[in-house]
């Protein structure tokens, strides 16, 4: 399983990568507004950063726009990956994108339908809401398995990002299912390396060797 950072503060991304086990960045309009810096400053900077895939969204409604901004952001490096809305002209610009070769991440799935749309235009990537999802009584994990049963039916080879992950237990659900991705914010991969019994457990072993004589 691949894990992703969503954000777009170079703080984040840097502590993350020191880990080593950092796979891409995912960012979106509102990660770049709360840098307070100029979109292509910040995205450009994260592209040379990051060695993995970097998503990029579009703000165009229509096909022609998003082609025409996706174009643009591909130019700035290999590892560019285009962010476009799941809606008519999304899907329309998707299979414009495809048959370009530029690599394309479907955003803002809230269903298993919609997911076969992008994976029928060539998606790279597909990314349910599973914390939206769960926000009003559905669940984003019955999601992401109908889409990953969906793809192993008929050998899609979109990979499913799982998005707007809202604490550990999304990321455990979705590995259980077999997505192949998750993005998520730096706090909640921060949690991933604690547990009370491994506190514990270390601080009983140090308290043990402080007691051996040097």
């Amino acid at each position: 399983m691949e894990l992703f950072l969503d954000t777009a503060k170079i703080d984040e991304i840097r502590r993350a990568l020191d880990w080593g086990i950092l796979d891409g960045v995912t960012t979106n309009p509102t990660h770049i507004a709360a840098t307070g810096r100029r979109f292509r400053e910040v995205v450009e900077e994260i592209c040379a950063l990051v060695p993995g895939p970097v998503s990029l969204e579009v703000v165009g409604t229509t096909a022609d726009q998003m082609v025409a901004e996706a174009q643009d952001l591909a130019r700035i490096g290999p590892n560019v990956v285009v962010k476009i809305p799941t809606i008519e002209e999304g899907i329309k610009a998707t299979t414009r994108l495809t048959q370009m070769g530029i690599k394309t991440n479907l955003t803002l799935v809230f269903s298993a339908a919609q997911a076969l749309l992008a994976a029928k235009a060539g998606a790279t990537y597909v990314s349910p809401f599973v914390g939206r999802l769960d926000g009003i009584g559905h669940s984003g994990s019955e999601v992401v398995g109908q889409i990953k049963t969906i793809y192993d039916n008929y050998g899609y080879d979109t990979k499913i990002i799982v998005a707007a992950v809202r604490h550990p237990m999304h990321i455990l659900e979705a590995a259980l299912i077999g997505a192949q991705v998750v993005t998520s914010r730096l706090d909640i991969l921060e949690q991933l390396f604690h547990h009370p019994m491994t506190d514990a457990g270390l601080e009983q072993f140090l308290a043990d060797w402080a007691k051996v004589p040097q």
